[in-house]
């Protein structure tokens, strides 16, 4: 009888055992998932507290005599031979040091997004007056990637980036969105009754076009961007000028906040792209980003659009942009939904391919998850 019970017991063992195998596969298939993620991201191979806090969870799920203590044994040698893995994924990969350029001064929101995505890894930051110096740099390997600024949700894109995207044959490898709050900023002690002159970058006057005017006597001048404004305010020391620009260019550039978040749209992002010289591959990719140009021929357009409706794949953005010598002829520029080896996109991509004249994918990378 007690044979029949141990046989019976091995019996479940082994079943127990084909359940932990499966398990452990899935598990490990995850971690290089993780190692896949890190290597992008230049991230540090290990993560001592996040060890520690997975051990717990895990020992506190089992209950009985010395359980816990067994468990807890078992998932450190689980994560030692995950580590051992990730480790020949990552080899000679978190050290680096990458070359990003950054467009606009120390201060600017473009300043804000490089180092909200670059966070985890070590780098130089270089910073560019103009989008086509910094693109260019990039595509003659000066720098490693750049962060430049190409749509905000209330003003919309920034056609150049993408024309300077097609001309220098660079890449989208990420994407960074982040708040846009305009400030009046003036110097310590000025008020509002002061001010006769606003410094800025177009795109700050849009934004907050709503608060001028109640203020008709300030007189708006354009200006390289909003950092390079508050700058210029703290050089003059001209109490009667101000700047439209973020809190970090204030306490940057030593300047006080008149008029807080004057932005009339509270909901207010940019978007930025984080573009390199060659195209990579992004693990998890879910958006795609392609230029196109159509036949120039009646429905053309129609033909293509229909093919992202029929095949269900979700179109976020088109842009339009005329071609140099070609009177009524345009790219379009297209951000969509999906991963590049997905089969349904596979098909949709060659249908579009061939109905259209150039087609060129610009980048498969990871939609940014707005963080209220």
């Amino acid at each position: 009888m007690q044979e029949l019970d141990l046989e019976q017991i091995r019996k479940e063992i082994d079943k127990c055992d084909h359940q932990l195998a499966e398990v452990l596969q899935k598990r490990l298939s995850l971690v290089m998932d993780v190692a896949a993620y890190k290597k992008y991201k230049g991230l540090p191979l290990k993560d001592v507290q996040r060890e520690k806090v997975v051990i717990e969870k895990v020992a506190n799920l089992v209950e009985g005599p010395g359980y816990k203590v067994a468990v807890k044994n078992i998932m450190r040698s689980i994560i030692d031979q995950a580590c051992v893995l990730e480790g020949a994924a990552l080899e000679g990969v978190a050290t680096k040091t990458y070359e990003i350029g950054c467009f606009g001064p120390a201060g600017s929101f473009t300043h804000q997004a490089l180092e909200d995505f670059f966070k985890d890894k070590s780098f130089n930051r270089h910073h560019y007056n103009t989008f086509e110096e910094l693109v260019s740099s990039v595509s003659r390997g000066e720098m490693d990637y750049a962060v430049l600024p190409i749509e905000n949700s209330s003003t919309g894109g920034i056609t150049e980036v993408y024309d300077l995207l097609r001309k220098y044959d660079c890449y989208i490898v990420g994407e960074q969105q982040v708040k846009i709050e305009q400030n009046l900023l003036g110097l310590k002690g000025a008020k509002l009754s002061d001010i006769r002159t606003v410094y800025s970058h177009p795109q700050g006057f849009k934004q907050s076009k709503e608060f001028f005017k109640d203020y008709p006597q300030m007189e708006q001048v354009p200006f390289f961007n909003t950092s390079r404004s508050a700058e210029e305010v703290a050089a003059k020391q001209d109490p009667s000028i101000a700047a439209v620009a973020s809190k970090k260019a204030a306490e940057l550039y030593g300047l006080e906040v008149l008029a807080s978040s004057i932005n009339y749209n509270s909901n207010n992002y940019t978007r930025f792209v984080i573009i390199t010289k060659t195209s990579q591959v992004i693990p998890n990719a879910n958006k795609i980003t392609l230029i196109v140009a159509l036949k120039h021929e009646t429905g053309s357009l129609y033909k293509m659009l229909a093919s992202f409706y029929h095949t269900g794949l979700n179109l976020m953005n088109l842009e339009s942009r005329p071609m140099e010598g070609k009177s009524w002829e345009y790219f379009f520029y297209i951000d969509l939904s999906g991963n590049l080896s997905d089969p349904l996109v596979i098909d949709v991509m060659n249908e579009i391919q061939g109905a259209c004249t150039y087609c060129k994918v610009l980048g498969n990378y990871c939609a940014f998850e707005k963080k209220e």
